[in-house]
């Protein structure tokens, strides 16, 4: 009989011995591949393209930053599109056949009779030229001739209630001015913008971009042409489905997100999968203790068992892997559905799927399994055959001293990395507790035994108390605290990580809140629906304004022969702003801001080794490169990041060339709200902050899903550990029943372990989340006490109680049906 044939006789005569390890796989390699998926999809998923729609390729400036030494995964993606030269419209042209269409693209709303904007989504300003690209084709009308004639889309026509030869006011980056309508124009399929087209001169006025161009679409040429004439210029090329992320800024963003998210988010469920898979599968195994013990005492070798545990796993890993990997395109589609819900996802993004992830995730499945089951293995095959049999019925009293030391070097080394945020603050300090507590984790996971039967044994007396069920219940824990052990972590693991994520992500926002309430001295803020114009700042009378611009910059820094890219926040300022806002300036002065110099947050500058008087280089929000003189540190980084430019900086390297807000101390209220009358859009409020969170917001609610994924795996995983280390002392259970034990007993028995367990659980979890989270809040807040809604907390530990009582409970239930007899003598 071969060693296959013998395995698959044992899987099937054992199928409920394999069924939690089955569990276990399926869903890690459903969760690997929706990773896999959504990392597909940020390559080659998005949605169908508008304008340009009849194009062969589309060229826009190159939005990734790849700074100099760095390795494939050093980059950075720009948040704005960055423009062309004029002069690269010739270069194209050049190639044979192609038809190069340059096309200027800049904010362009229609104002209804009311004075607020009519469009519902993005609009946009285009030249007249680039309508060939989509294509849009004229229902009526003729194209614009003149700089006051305009073409609207048939959407925003109906909305506009105008026809051919109305007029429509049109605001782009002054107040609104008037426009004859020369055509109503159409193109194929839905909009998700709203265009307008002006004649050539307007639009080149309008864009306020000399000899430059927003895009250059191609008629008559492929991509491999394009690509080899432009091979020298910082240009992106795309062709296909990539021509969308080209037109939607949104859909360029999630498809950088998407492959970071998927890549970040993937090696967190690979970690949790082949830990969850590994234990289950030890479980397992130590479970048929007896069964290896008579094969060794009967002449099976170590290898042969090796090879038939081996053999075992990869026939439960494969089945498993293959349903899971399908199993995880309905994943894909849910996390789709749930990022989309939070803003981070276009409701039209189309995922891509193909073979790729799913085998991909096939073959971690199956190499996780077989790696866990290497593992689990080595002691069944090593034990002596004279030894075995004796040794099969007791619990190992104490784990291996080598993976206590590496458990106790985890936990210092997690108590030592909570101390982080005390020296490094901000998003990466918060980052680090979270890490820190990944590590306590693991560390008390390895050295639970020794943790657990230290706190079994001061609980155990007053369990034994508790009349015969908590007797029976304390000899149990203390006879069996590896057991105890074994259930414990993955609820500690769920408590732990849920808790540390939340409440980092809260407490981090709570400091930002705290800092910018002190730094905004501001009394008036002007906002508005797209932006305010540039010139609103320089027409306030009788007070002080500066205009805010909200953006961001990359950065690079080397540590030995690694590149960090990272994208930080930043706000533009005019030198005015020394009135209405408190950086809480260090050295310098902001009165010192001009273009070309920059301030940096003194934590930055510090890691960063600059003065005032040096010069610091980095990248625009358009991914351009900058080397500014530094003219000032400051403190309340969390307030306006670690970058403050000047506004005329900041917005230059912007698509719309507008002010986020305008900062205002002014006396004469009546004659602010009679300026931000003559601008359809603007309202004045009462100080804001200084750096728009709402990309933290998505970013919070982002981690909120993926931790939400990872947990409800663990929590499957939890489950399904308690439930088959519960199922599988039927033998214990009908014993006891026979020696007088009644089923009641028994069941008040279990209840108690499942309390102990739970308690001990929630305890530990709770431990592991305290340390960083103290050591973060008093770095950012002063305070030793983490910011956010305890009811979280609570839900969590309530959570984790409820779901090892209910565990244990079932199958407790589920195992006392069998007469006694019966069970006693069943295959262990």
């Amino acid at each position: 009989m071969s060693v296959l044939t013998l395995a698959w006789q044992t899987v099937k005569a054992r199928t409920s011995g394999f069924i939690g390890a089955f569990v276990a796989i399926l869903c890690g390699t459903a969760l690997v591949a929706a990773c896999g998926i959504l990392m597909e999809s940020g390559f080659r998923g998005g949605v169908p393209t508008q304008r340009y729609a009849a194009a062969d390729v589309v060229v826009t400036g190159d939005r990734i930053v790849r700074p100099p030494g760095g390795d494939v995964m050093a980059f950075e993606h720009a948040t704005e599109q960055p423009s062309l030269p004029a002069t690269l419209v010739a270069k194209i042209a050049a190639v044979p056949g192609a038809k190069a269409v340059p096309e200027q693209t800049f904010p362009a709303v229609v104002v209804g009779q009311d004075g607020q904007p009519l469009a519902d989504k993005p609009s946009f300003g285009h030249n007249w030229d680039s309508a060939v690209l989509a294509p849009f084709a004229l229902k009526e009308g003729n194209a614009p001739k003149s700089g006051g004639e305009v073409v609207l889309d048939s959407a925003l026509a109906k909305a506009a209630g105008v026809g051919v030869g109305g007029e429509v006011r049109v605001m782009t980056r002054s107040v609104p001015e008037s426009y004859r309508v020369a055509g109503v124009a159409e193109a194929a399929g839905p909009g998700r913008q709203a265009s307008l087209f002006f004649s050539e001169a307007k639009a080149a006025e309008l864009a306020g971009r000399p000899d430059q161009v927003s895009a250059i679409g191609v008629l008559g040429a492929d991509a491999k042409r394009v690509e080899s004439a432009l091979a020298g210029d910082q240009v992106t090329v795309s062709s296909g489905a990539d021509r969308s992320a080209a037109e939607f800024d949104d859909v360029s963003q999630t498809k950088s997100i998407l492959a970071i998210l998927a890549g970040s988010f993937g090696g967190y469920a690979v970690l949790v999968a082949i830990f969850v898979v590994a234990s289950t599968l030890a479980l397992t195994v130590e479970q048929r203790r007896r069964e290896f013990a008579l094969l060794r005492a009967v002449g099976a070798t170590p290898r042969q068992i090796r090879r038939l545990i081996g053999v075992e796993t990869t026939v439960v890993s494969v089945i498993a892997g293959v349903l899971g990997s399908l199993l995880g395109i309905g994943v894909s589609q849910g996390l789709r559905a749930a990022f989309a819900k939070i803003g981070v996802v276009p409701d039209d993004f189309a995922l891509s799927i193909s073979p790729i992830p799913l085998v991909a995730a096939l073959l971690i499945g199956v190499g996780a399994a077989r790696l866990a089951a290497w593992s689990a293995s080595r002691r069944p095959s090593s034990i002596n055959p004279v030894e075995a049999l004796g040794e099969a019925a007791v619990q190992k009293k104490d784990v291996g001293k080598v993976r206590l030391a590496i458990g106790w070097a985890l936990v210092a080394i997690g108590l030592g990395a909570t101390a982080v945020p005390l020296f490094i603050g901000g998003q990466i300090g918060a980052a680090m507790s979270v890490m820190a507590a990944l590590v306590l984790i693991i560390g008390l996971a390895l050295t639970g035994p020794r943790v657990v039967g230290a706190a079994v044994r001061v609980i155990a007396p007053v369990l034994a108390r508790s009349g015969v069920s908590g007797y029976l219940a304390s000899a149990n824990v203390l006879k069996n605290s590896r057991r105890l052990a074994a259930a414990v972590t993955p609820l500690m693991l769920a408590v732990g990580f849920a808790v540390v994520n939340f409440y980092s992500q809260t407490t981090f926002t709570a400091a930002v809140q705290q800092q910018t309430e002190r730094s905004i001295t501001a009394g008036h803020v002007i906002t508005g629906v797209t932006g305010v114009p540039a010139e609103v700042a320089g027409q306030i009378e009788g007070g002080t304004a500066t205009s805010l611009v909200r953006t961001q910059v990359i950065t690079a820094s080397t540590t030995g022969d690694s590149v960090d890219v990272q994208s930080r926040p930043a706000n533009g300022l005019d030198a005015t702003a020394s009135g209405l806002v408190d950086l809480g300036v260090v050295s310098g002065s902001i009165d010192d801001l001009r273009p070309g110099t920059v301030a940096l947050g003194a934590a930055h500058a510090s890691w960063e080794n600059k003065e005032v008087g040096d010069d610091v280089e980095f990248w625009f929000a358009d991914g351009q490169q900058a080397k500014l003189k530094v003219v000032a540190t400051y403190e309340h980084d969390l307030a306006f990041g670690d970058y403050v430019l000047s506004a005329a900086d900041a917005r230059a390297h912007t698509r719309a060339g507008l002010d986020s807000a305008v900062l205002v101390n002014a006396a004469d209220t009546a004659a602010l709200n009679a300026l931000i009358s003559r601008y359809p859009g603007l309202q004045v409020t009462e100080r804001v902050a200084a750096q728009d969170r709402s990309a933290e917001r998505t970013q919070f609610l982002l981690n909120l899903v993926a931790v939400g994924v990872i947990l409800g795996y663990v929590a499957i995983s939890v489950s399904n550990t308690l439930v088959m280390s519960t199922a599988a002392r039927r033998r214990e259970f009908a014993l006891l029943r026979l020696v007088g034990t009644g089923r009641r007993q028994i069941v008040r028995m279990m209840r108690a372990e499942a309390l102990l367990t739970a308690g001990l659980a929630v305890v530990l979890g709770s431990l592991v989340a305290a340390v960083p989270l103290s050591v973060l809040a008093i770095s950012l807040t002063g305070s030793p006490l983490p910011a956010g809604s305890i009811t979280v907390y609570l839900g969590a530990l309530a959570g984790a109680a409820l779901l090892g009582v209910v565990s244990i409970a079932v199958s407790t239930r589920l195992s006392l049906r069998a007469k006694p007899i019966d069970a006693i003598g069943s295959r262990e």
